[in-house]
């Protein structure tokens, strides 16, 4: 390392130069990676709801669909909007009353069946099929073309209007989030920093990572828009540590060596060190995520991985080349540091750590109990604006025709008719079922349904099976639509056991079952590789405990601020807030408890060690733990999507909330623990030398860098 710390320093522009060139495969990387904006697809492949859904897909070009609902429009104009949508690039099919009957018969003359299907109170309906799925970019760009063709009173609805409303919200927001990321950053860092210039060479010095981490998702093939959104946020807030620690260690080098390149040469080495091992626990934290079922763990937890990993890479490489190459500016606009070193706390804390402690478990009880309590939503719809496109012509679909969750049923090709109209009797008589129908039991009664247009019949049958469209009234997501699809799956089993229900609302039902596995599973893995990493690291069995113990309860607070306020958490955020919390913040933990052993190796007693760390480490923790917060804070406080909101919001607090456990509370258990820990770590104060002398037993000295 040494080696190559002395090779950075003296090719810094030569390290420049490569870094920027490398920006050109990044960017051109971001570019062609695919974003994924439906959630329902990272479900697990071999459930029933996703083995239908391939099947729709692949046998009934059903991929995708959309609801358009159409009030009081004259037959002709109707016909030539049916007529423009048809040829849509992207679009399969626009499917309405002509497709089967003379439309000019009146309604009342229709068969029964089809006048229910087509027509509401007031409105009639068209269903359009897309070429390919709902969260394809030729669908998307569909969907863009449609809703410029709809006419006054019509309305689309549907998933892949939703979907297409999400990625413009989002495409259109994501500067912003960037925006007020890095502006809320950099004030921060001002305040922190002792020279202007150095919140801006750490912005710099970021971007590198940041876009190296977009270029490199090429290879995933995707990643979903929450992965999109979050990860330059979240890269800044966690990575910016490792920037603060190396220009700290370099202006301490400076102080004992004049040359500057040799002092930014030995800042490196100590930094990797240091860094790397703190980068673990980060790393190890999202990489729990990679243990949900639900691969959309996956997809952020790599990314981010990454992104950490990235971080440091260029920590000790673009960012010392550019601290070098802008030093006399740095050291031209130098100020004095606001957020200071908390001395008076650290004196009040180690004066009375049992009442601290005593008040705190006082107020664990209620937030530990609260946190098991707080409300936590599965229904997609409610985590985007209500004034979207899809979403107002989805509540149109529910107020004209009672639809506002569409289950795709497919049974087996050897059911015979009557049995299919029997079965859609049956699963009408399912509370919350508006209409169930096939193609077939659609036709006028002795119609052969051999003479329908190919593309229609191929939604009566097709791929071996025959599809069944359930209309429900229920959101998907909910309890009532829950107890409404176990019901109707029942009726199915006993006319085809091997019949299944897919569509939006029985993959919502498969989500909620599996993110409650997922919940317990991601916790339990980021806990125990966390755990892990500290051990090994302090090489003791009760550290461990007490640093994860301190952010866990800074989590349950977290988690339990939600229950008294009233609010619910979109699932996913109640997933992903543990193991960034726990992996992004414990690095705090180590730094206090770090710089706790080295006082004690000095000789200092405990209550002397407690307050020396807690004062010292006070202003690294504020300014990583604020710069956290800001980088976060912006994005909850801008964003209209309701799930990235409240990810933001759950992650900026938690940031504020573990920044305060370890400066208050820690110092207090390091202090009182302290002689439980000298027992259960091995060489706690440091390794035993005999005097040469005397032959007693003495600590050997440490060097304190």
């Amino acid at each position: 390392m040494e080696k190559i710390s002395q090779a950075i320093v003296r090719h810094r522009k030569l390290v420049l130069t490569i870094a920027v060139l490398l920006l050109i495969p990044a960017l051109l990387g971001a570019a062609a990676t695919r974003i994924n904006y439906d959630i329902l697809t990272y479900l697990p492949p071999e459930l029933d709801s996703m083995l239908g859904e391939a099947a729709l897909e692949n046998d009934f070009n059903l991929a995708s669909t959309g609801m358009v609902t159409v009030e009081g429009m004259p037959l002709g104009e109707l016909l030539n909007m049916k007529s423009e949508m048809e040829q849509v690039e992207g679009v399969e099919q626009v499917f309405w009353l002509s497709d089967l009957i003379d439309p000019a018969i009146p309604r009342e003359m229709l068969p029964e069946g089809i006048r229910r299907a087509m027509y509401g109170e007031n409105a009639t309906l068209m269903l359009v099929r897309f070429s390919e799925p709902s969260a394809s970019e030729s669908t998307m760009n569909a969907v863009a073309e449609l809703k410029s063709l709809l006419r006054e009173h019509s309305f689309m609805g549907g998933m892949s209007v939703i979907l297409q409303d999400t990625k413009a919200l989002v495409d259109k927001e994501m500067p912003l989030y960037i925006l007020c990321a890095v502006g809320a950053s950099l004030i921060i860092l001002f305040l922190a920093m002792e020279s202007t210039l150095v919140p801006v060479l750490f912005m710099l010095g970021l971007l590198f990572p940041i876009l190296y981490n977009f270029g490199t998702n090429y290879f995933l093939g995707q990643i979903s828009y929450i992965t999109q959104a979050l990860s330059t946020v979240l890269q800044l807030g966690v990575t910016m540590d490792f920037s603060i620690f190396l220009l700290h260690r370099y202006e301490e080098e400076k102080k004992h060596s004049p040359d500057k390149e040799q002092a930014m040469a030995t800042a490196i080495v100590n930094t990797f060190s240091s860094v790397t091992a703190s980068s673990l626990t980060t790393i190890a934290g999202f990489l729990a995520l990679c243990t949900m079922r639900l691969t959309l763990g996956r997809d952020i937890g790599i990314v981010m991985a990454k992104g950490v990993a990235l971080g440091v890479v260029c920590t000790i490489t673009i960012l010392p080349a550019l601290i070098l190459t802008f030093d006399r500016a740095v050291e031209r606009h130098r100020h004095k540091a606001v957020i200071p070193q908390l001395k008076r706390v650290s004196q009040f804390i180690t004066r009375h750590p049992g009442p601290i402690l005593a008040v705190f478990l006082i107020i664990m009880v209620p937030f530990t109990l609260a946190q098991s309590k707080t409300g936590v939503y599965y229904t997609l719809f409610d985590s985007r604006p209500q004034d979207l496109t899809g979403i107002v012509g989805t509540n149109k679909l529910k107020d004209d025709f009672g639809m506002t969750t569409s289950h795709f049923i497919l049974v087996d090709k050897d059911i015979s008719d009557e049995d299919m109209k029997a079965l859609c009797r049956d699963l009408e008589g399912v509370e919350g079922i508006s209409q169930a129908a096939s193609v077939s039991g659609l036709l006028p009664a002795g119609f052969d349904s051999e003479l329908l247009p190919e593309d229609i019949a191929q939604l009566a049958q097709s791929g071996g099976r025959k599809l069944i469209l359930a209309n429900s009234e229920y959101k998907s997501g909910t309890e009532e639509l829950t107890a409404q699809l176990n019901e109707m799956n029942n009726l199915i089993k006993a006319v085809d056991p091997s019949g299944v229900i897919t569509g939006e609302g029985a993959m919502t039902k498969d989500l909620i079952e599996i993110a409650d596995t997922d919940f317990a599973n991601v916790n339990a893995a980021s806990i125990a590789a966390v755990f892990l990493i500290i051990l090994l690291t302090f090489r003791s069995v009760s550290i461990p405990m007490l640093l994860v113990l301190s952010i866990e309860s800074a989590i349950f607070i977290n988690m339990g601020i939600p229950y008294f306020s009233g609010t619910s958490l979109p699932f996913i955020a109640s997933i992903v807030i543990g193991t960034v919390q726990l992996g992004a913040t414990v690095d705090y933990a180590i730094l206090m408890t770090t710089r706790f052993r080295e006082e004690r190796r000095r000789g200092l007693s405990p209550k002397e060690a407690a307050g020396t760390a807690c004062r010292f480490c006070s202003q690294s923790i504020l300014s990583s733990g604020l710069t956290f917060f800001a980088a976060t804070i912006g994005v909850a406080a801008i964003s209209r999507m309701e799930l990235l909101k409240s990810i933001c919001l759950l992650i900026s607090r938690g940031a504020l909330i573990s920044m305060f456990v370890i400066i208050v509370i820690l110092p207090c258990l390091l202090q009182l623990l302290d002689p439980l820990i000298r027992y259960t770590t091995l060489h706690w104060l440091g390794k035993k030398q005999k005097n040469e002398n005397s032959g007693e037993p003495v600590s050997e000295p440490i060097t304190v860098q």
